[in-house]
């Protein structure tokens, strides 16, 4: 996979909103060197598709990515295309009718499964993308099939519906259990105590998914800005691992948003996590 970087960065500060002395975040590129938000733009204008890895009840991320969105539209107009994890493929047409304008707002409220932060989180890109006329693409799997291969592996899929494969990867879905965001699944608590050998299939059906609809809808040229879960792209895996089994040499830039105590730099733990990082101070008060 083509990682699109930018050498020889002259820094001059970071742009982004501080107030009396506490900045609300800083950004740095993957080796800890702070950078503005113009340059980061600017790599993102010369890419295929941007990731942007949000902590789901972060203000500040959800905050950056519309600036993100209204910034790229202006470089790149209708070359734009929003994605994002937070919608279901299988309610594809109805975010279609939305943005079309052939149902209200309330009617797609209502029928869409929508995450319980959408109002304040994820509405304002959507409106932004109808206003625009702009493609919004709904690209996770339904969450109904990620909870029958949790519940028992890949194999559950062949149980489906030609309809309900529509809706996912196509099968078989590649999967490496030594991708190092699957191996890191196997030891971490879920809840109870719970853990499950197949919990890293549910996870990479996810990423799959989103990777093959991404690929469905981009076409040379365009430019994907896709909203998803931190985990599922940092250090350039999960979705990322798809989209190059899928379309190698695909150029990307990541995103990812990190907590830290101390923002003046990156943590080590931090680095190489994404080509940029937001980094937001640790006691940000939170959407949910």
């Amino acid at each position: 996979m083509k990682t699109i970087c930018l050498t020889g960065i002259l820094l001059a500060g970071s742009v982004l909103v501080q107030a009396s002395g506490k900045p609300a975040c800083r950004l740095f590129t993957a080796h800890g060197m702070e950078v503005e938000y113009s340059l980061m733009l600017q790599e993102m204008t010369g890419a295929d598709m941007v990731f942007f890895g949000e902590l789901h009840n972060n203000p500040i991320a959800h905050w950056m990515e519309i600036e993100m969105v209204t910034d790229l539209y202006r470089e790149v107009g209708n070359r734009l295309m929003l994605a994002a994890e937070m919608f279901e493929a299988d309610n594809q047409l109805l975010l279609d009718e939305y943005l079309s304008g052939w149902i209200s707002t309330g009617r797609f409220e209502e029928d869409a499964r929508l995450w319980k932060n959408y109002s304040t989180d994820y509405k304002p890109l959507v409106e932004f993308a109808r206003k625009h006329q702009l493609r919004f693409v709904a690209s996770n799997v339904p969450r109904r099939y990620a909870a029958m291969v949790a519940a028992g592996g890949f194999e559950e899929l062949e149980k489906l519906t030609c309809e309900a494969l529509s809706w996912i990867a196509p099968l078989p879905v590649p999967y490496d259990p030594q991708v190092g965001s699957y191996r890191k699944m196997l030891k971490m608590d879920h809840g109870g105590g719970m853990t499950s050998d197949h919990l890293p299939k549910a996870q990479a059906l996810k990423d799959a998914t989103m990777a093959h609809f991404i690929l469905a809808a981009w076409e040379p040229g365009q430019l994907v800005f896709h909203i998803n879960g931190s985990y599922h792209s940092e250090n350039h895996e999960g979705i990322l691992w798809y989209i190059e089994h899928y379309r190698p040499g695909t150029e990307v830039v990541t995103v990812a948003t990190v907590l830290q105590e101390n923002t003046e730099e990156l943590d080590e733990e931090h680095r190489g996590k994404a080509d940029y990082l937001i980094v937001v101070p640790a006691n940000m008060t939170t959407t949910y």
